[in-house]
């Protein structure tokens, strides 16, 4: 590891140390995609996996989890950073039990959406499933804890749910479906009341710390730059203009559901403008490639292209935002936690 890699993990520590001071939160429950699936796809079937070599190649132990990165994801700093464990388990995963799922335990499906038709398109587990999973793990946390110290852990529980780029870049863009049935700004309205429906449930069902993420600049991802060959490969700037209207319509629901919602304290966390700030100026980050990831050749690689075999891989992912043509590296990853950590969520701290 690099004198400047080295820099960024010496400061990710400090940084944990100094939070753990005042850490309040007795578990971490996570819902989303691949930005937050620490391996839930391992466990069922479908094309859309990250658990074999290289992925997980800078994690603890060097092992592939299914985390769509080279280690750790946003979740699990956000949890170190909240004195509780410095990993969060997917909660299909056969080696874990509710005595570790009690403390943090995710729910996320890579490659869902809101929108259900966005989890059809690779098989993966959509939204609503996540929540009966959730109402399982009640069932059984109750059965571990007793009634009244599971509530307790459900009441100040801190819910961290990020989803909603593959409902556009997966499927609206994608396939007709959608794109025939409503415009881009009548589908943003759809997602925006699922996200809406969603956390009014969460909140039904005893939860009272909740952040929703944004989008991140979706128009930046490498996949994107490498088919928006009519514009050298830079940004699609349609697509991040869709991220940010969609954040804003997000921020308007909360905004309301914090007044409609007793008790409920919902905030917006932005990944979008840390994202961007990163690839507009990577040299402030310690980054040399803003546009390739270190996978493969770094425009197209994402699953199981993104193999042990694939000659072109990197050897220093700290250099680079992006792990996949559609994933953060963990150093990326540390980042944007650290963002959150410090901004939306130091409320909760």
């Amino acid at each position: 590891m690099g004198s400047e890699a080295m820099l960024w993990f010496l400061l990710a520590h400090l940084l944990v140390q100094i939070l753990k001071i005042n850490a309040k939160v007795p578990a971490i429950i996570v819902f989303g995609d691949s930005s937050v699936d620490s391996g839930n796809n391992n466990e069922i079937s479908t094309v859309l996996k990250s658990n074999f070599q290289p992925y997980g190649r800078d994690f603890i132990d060097r092992k592939p989890t299914g985390r769509f990165s080279n280690g750790r994801i946003p979740t699990d700093f956000i949890s170190e950073a909240f004195r509780i464990k410095p990993t969060i388990p997917a909660y299909l995963d056969p080696t874990y039990n509710i005595s570790d799922f009690s403390t943090g335990v995710c729910f996320a499906s890579a490659g869902t959406g809101y929108d259900n038709a966005t989890s059809d398109v690779l098989s993966v587990i959509p939204l609503w499933k996540e929540m009966e999973y959730y109402k399982e793990y009640q069932e059984k946390l109750r059965g571990f804890l007793g009634n009244e110290k599971a509530n307790k852990v459900i009441g100040e529980a801190l819910y961290l749910v990020s989803i909603g780029t593959n409902d556009f870049l997966e499927n609206y863009y994608v396939l007709p479906r959608r794109s025939s049935e409503y415009n881009i700004e009548e589908y943003q309205n759809f997602l925006a009341g699922i996200a809406k429906d969603f956390i009014t449930e969460l909140h039904r069902l005893g939860a009272r710390n909740i952040c929703l993420s944004g989008l991140p600049p979706m128009g930046c991802l490498p996949l994107e730059r490498a088919t928006n060959i009519f514009s050298g490969g830079d940004c699609v700037q349609e697509y991040n203009d869709v991220a940010k209207k969609f954040n804003e319509k997000l921020q308007g629901m909360i905004t309301k559901v914090n007044k409609e919602l007793g008790g409920i304290r919902l905030v917006f966390s932005n990944p979008y403008d840390i994202l961007l700030d990163i690839i507009q100026n990577p040299n402030k980050f310690g980054f040399e490639d803003i546009a390739k990831a270190c996978c493969g050749t770094g425009f197209f690689e994402m699953g199981y292209m993104c193999s042990k075999i694939n000659p072109f891989t990197c050897s220093d992912a700290n250099k680079y935002v992006f792990w996949d043509s559609f994933h953060p590296t963990e150093k990326t990853n540390w980042i944007i936690a650290d963002h959150v950590v410090r901004t939306s969520l130091a409320t909760f701290l």
